[in-house]
Parts: C-alpha cells; structure tokens; sequence
C-alpha cells in the first residue's frame, strides 16, 4: 500500500488531532481520514491498547489496521512537561480534536475544553464517553458489551425460548458511536465554515445506542400508555430459514411482496386467509406466519428458493459466511474488497470506504501507522529543529522515530 502522495476527498484541508483510543473513537476518525482530513493520532509511549489485541503480523494487529488506516502517527509522553507541549503545539494547527478519555482525565491532563480553545478559539472539541459526563455510570471504564447490556440490545436479541439475553456477536455500540462521530464532526465543521464559531460536542456511546434502537427495537414505548410488553418481542422467530443444504433469507412487508412469497412458494391460498390480509394482520401473526414459510423452504435447496423469490420480486438473500462474503459477485461487482501491500503486516485485505463522492473521492490514503512512524515529519513540520526532536528522543518523551540524522 502506498501513500497517496496528495490527500484526495471532501475533507482534503481539515485537520483532525486524535487522542483516543479503542474503536469507536479511532474508527470515526478513519472515516475522516479516508476522506480526506489529516488525522494526527497522537498516542502514549505504549500505543493504543488495539495495537496489541486480536489477530496480528510483525506485532501489528488486523483490528489496529482496520481502524486506523490514512492517519498519521506521533508518541509521546504527555505526562511530561515537553509532551504537553507537543501537544499544544499541535492543537495550534487542528481544526478538530477527539478525545474519549473517562469524564474528568482530559481535564486533569490540562487539556479540557477551556484550556484547548485557548490556544484555538474556533476548534471543534470532541468527547466520547460510554455513559456521560453525569450520573451513576459516569465513572465507569467501558467495554462495548457493557453498552449492550445497559441500552436494552441484549435484551432485544434474547432466546426466544429461554429468554437469556444474549450479545450481538460484533461490537455494534462502538462501531454505531463512531458513524454519529464522524457525522457529527462533518456537521459542525460546516457550522463553522458559516458562522466562525467551534462548539463542543458531546457524545456518549449509551445515548447512541439508545437512539440508535429506538425507530424499530424500542418501537413497542414509543406511544405513551400502549407500551408493547418486552417479552412480545422474542415470541417470533427471526428471517433466517433452514433450506435443503443452508440458510436463506427473505421478506415480505407489501401486500404486492406478499403475493409474491406466497406464489413463489406455491401457496397462493395463504392469500385469503385471515390472519394475513393486510400489513398489520401479518405482523400480528407474525410467529404463525414465519413458521408456515420456513416449513415450505425446508423442502428444497437455497438455490432453487432464491431464484422463485426473486423472480417474485420478493426481497431475499444467501446467508454467506464471511469467507463467502468476500467472493461474492455482488461484492466483487461494487468492487468493494481491496489486497494491499502493509509495510509492517505484509499483504492485507480491506474494504474500501463505502462512500462514493464523484467530485472529491475518498481513497485509503496511506496505511495503518506504526508506533510513533510519523514523529519527525510531524515535528518537522511545527517547527522543531533536528537537535531538539533528538532531544526529545533522547529524554524518552518521544518513541517510535529515525534518527533524523
């Protein structure tokens, strides 16, 4: 993977320091990045804590990878008075800062908000919690699991038999934290570019998830005094059916998908049947009707299946697994998957940003870096000299950089 000698995409000119660590904060950050913004991630002598978890190649982990592509890299010891002072210096130059420390630490490590704007008046100051900056979680450490379990998602996905709450699988607070993140940040840079004024945004990953759930899985509390009881919820069986030889997927919401399930499964006389005549009517009786048509799918193959359903327009899918996933034609068609050469982990695979922009596209601009890969040109860059970045080196509040000589 190379670096992409000029920065392309919407946000080519903004620069973002990024102080956090974890997934939710470095993945929003990412998503800047690939979009153009020169993030700064500025880490402690022993790195993001990521750096070291889960799969990894030449010491560098796959999750690291995914999540901290296109940035730039510094470390340094910000407990030290000439730490901080890198630091200050390079909040002089950003336009945006991130940070998701537990309420209270970014203040007691002298850069809050107030201390930030005082060397940047018009910056966007970012603060990810798990819980908020008040109340009796606040003080907690936080792990995705631990968002849901307290938002209610362990609940929504609970055994329909047993009622175990259970985790979703994927870390979906952190991953759903960072998209408000990154679109947040984008919002109140264009509220900047039209009144002249940075804010402060605050976000809180139980307050994202919460939200996040609220339009179908908390749908039941959304009419005061006809709240739907929990325990509905996980009466009916999911969308994925057994076939002859695997799983499949499929719906119907419309009366027109509707008569579509039901002629592609050769029971057009569920048409009539009271239970199913209107939209409201299946969900209703959503568990009797769920249970007939996964009978029917169970009598013939996922390819024989998929092809009935789409000719009907039902909407449908293979349930892949993610080996499959990555050949799949549709995949391969939005050419979606990209092989790179990393400097450090050697051959790797990634997706490419999701989003298309036309005019200004967004690109990987250079790969996950490594610990301190960035120290010299970015110190260069505010004016230190080679003695003093030696220096710095040399004291130990730097790690991770060449000898500038």
């Amino acid at each position: 993977m190379t670096t992409i000698e000029k920065p392309t995409g919407p946000l080519t000119g903004v620069r973002i320091v990024d102080l956090t660590s974890m997934i939710s904060g470095p993945v929003a950050t990412m998503m800047l990045a690939d979009q153009g913004a020169d993030v700064i991630k500025v880490e402690s002598l022993s790195g993001d804590l990521v750096r070291g978890a889960g799969p990894n190649r030449a010491g560098i982990t796959s999750t690291f990878i995914s999540s901290n592509r296109s940035k730039r890299a510094i470390a340094v010891d910000l407990k030290t008075a000439a730490g901080a002072q890198v630091l200050r210096d390079l909040v002089k130059t950003a336009d945006v800062l991130v940070q998701n420390f537990r309420p209270g630490t970014i203040e007691r490590m002298g850069f809050g908000e107030d201390a930030v704007r005082e060397l940047k008046s018009d910056i966007i100051y970012v603060s990810i919690s798990g819980f908020g900056e008040k109340g009796p979680f606040s003080h907690q450490r936080v792990y995705d699991p631990v968002i849901q379990a307290l938002s209610g998602l362990a609940s929504i996905q609970a055994d329909g038999e047993t009622g175990r709450p259970k985790m979703i699988r994927t870390i979906i607070p952190d991953k759903t934290t960072a998209l408000t993140a990154a679109q947040a940040i984008t919002a109140a840079l264009f509220s900047r570019a039209r009144t002249g004024e940075g804010q402060h945004i605050k976000l809180a990953m139980l307050d994202t998830m919460v939200s996040y759930l609220w339009p179908e899985g908390m749908s039941g509390f959304t009419l005061v005094g006809k709240e739907v009881k929990s325990a509905r919820a996980q009466l009916s069986p999911d969308l994925i059916f057994a076939t002859q030889d695997g799983y499949i997927t499929a719906g119907a919401m419309s009366n027109i998908e509707w008569k579509g399930m039901c002629t592609a499964l050769g029971h057009l006389e569920w048409l009539e049947d009271e239970r199913f005549l209107t939209t409201n009517d299946r969900a209703v009786n959503v568990t009797a009707r769920l249970t007939m048509t996964g009978d029917v799918l169970a009598t013939n193959t996922s390819a024989y299946w998929l092809e009935r359903l789409d000719a009907e327009g039902v909407p449908c899918a293979p349930v892949l697994s993610r080996e499959e996933v990555i050949t799949h034609p549709q995949i391969v068609a939005n050419d979606l998957i990209h092989e790179s050469d990393h400097p450090i982990a050697g051959r790797i695979r990634q997706p490419r940003p999701a989003a298309l922009f036309d005019k200004t596209p967004s690109n990987i601009q250079r790969p996950a870096p490594g610990l301190g890969e960035h120290n010299t040109e970015l110190l260069t860059e505010l004016g230190y000299s080679p003695e003093q970045i030696q220096g710095l080196s040399d004291e130990g509040v730097i790690v991770g950089m060449p000898d500038p000589s």
